[in-house]
């Protein structure tokens, strides 16, 4: 069986060449509960279901 062609921690350093450094954890103080403020635009209006079943072919 062939070895892998990088070890771990080369696979590690090859990583960091190539993303850098993580940002620091945002901490629970910092986090925020996301609202939407719009409605989702990937399902139709509530009154008119046949609508995406049209725009969909079924």
């Amino acid at each position: 069986m062939s070895e892998p062609p990088f070890t771990d921690d080369e696979y590690a350093f090859l990583r960091h060449a190539r993303f850098g450094e993580l940002p620091p954890a945002a901490r629970p103080e910092e986090r925020v509960e996301l609202t939407e403020t719009e409605p989702r635009r990937d399902r139709p209006e509530p009154d008119d279901p046949h609508r995406w079943d049209l725009r969909h072919g079924a």
